[in-house]
């Protein structure tokens, strides 16, 4: 059942790319063109998704445990350190670059968009090589 649960959260989240246009580079390179043709349509995308998921996760977060899972998964660091901070970079520049981050990537498979079929290699080796070097 858990499996049925995963794919249809897939589902909805590629859906929502889609249907929102994050998974258009040329949108998303206009929107981070601030200085240029900047297009800030994402901005209302990002905006609708915090007034959601803010309190939806708080409101997740009084349970006791997860609807499908045992136990919550959370990240345990609260501090900033050297491979964050170089990754939050790497990622920016990336999704400057290219327009895409890994989500949307995958979800433009679904829709055999060339440059998906690029992206999603080479950030797949990108993630193996990362796995390999360590930045500590």
């Amino acid at each position: 059942m858990t499996i049925f649960i995963a794919l249809l959260a897939g589902i909805i989240f590629g859906a929502g790319l889609l249907v929102s246009g994050m998974m258009d580079p040329e949108k998303v390179i206009g929107f981070l063109d601030l200085f240029g043709d900047w297009d800030p349509s994402l901005a209302f995308v990002m905006g609708s998704a915090l007034i959601i998921t803010t309190p939806a996760f708080k409101w997740v977060l009084r349970r006791k445990r997860p609807m499908f899972n045992e136990r919550f998964t959370l990240p345990l660091k609260t501090h900033l350190d050297t491979p964050l901070v170089a990754g939050a970079a790497i990622f920016g520049i990336g999704w400057g670059l290219y327009g895409y981050c890994p989500g949307p990537a995958i979800a433009s498979l679904s829709t055999l968009s060339e440059p998906g079929f690029i992206f999603v290699p080479s950030m797949l080796v990108g993630m193996f090589i990362a796995n390999k070097v360590s930045l500590t």
